[in-house]
């Protein structure tokens, strides 16, 4: 096999390559951003509560649902 073929196999490998790469990246940004803006979330909430002077949430309590009508 000459050396053209393994170029193209090369340059049909690489658009898919990138794709890949690029959709991983922003994925991983997404989940990150999603992970940080709920943990600072609950940094202000817990702040809030305790400026009421109520009792901290416990970790393993459930978000709280919304009232059903």
């Amino acid at each position: 096999m000459d050396s053209s073929f393994w170029a193209a196999v090369f340059w049909s490998l690489v658009p898919t390559a990138v794709v890949s790469t690029l959709f991983f990246w922003i994925l991983r940004s997404i989940i990150r951003s999603d992970r940080t803006e709920r943990r600072i979330y609950a940094r202000i909430q817990a702040e809030e509560r305790a400026k009421r002077g109520l009792p901290p949430v416990p970790a393993s309590a459930p978000a709280a649902a919304p009232a059903e009508r």
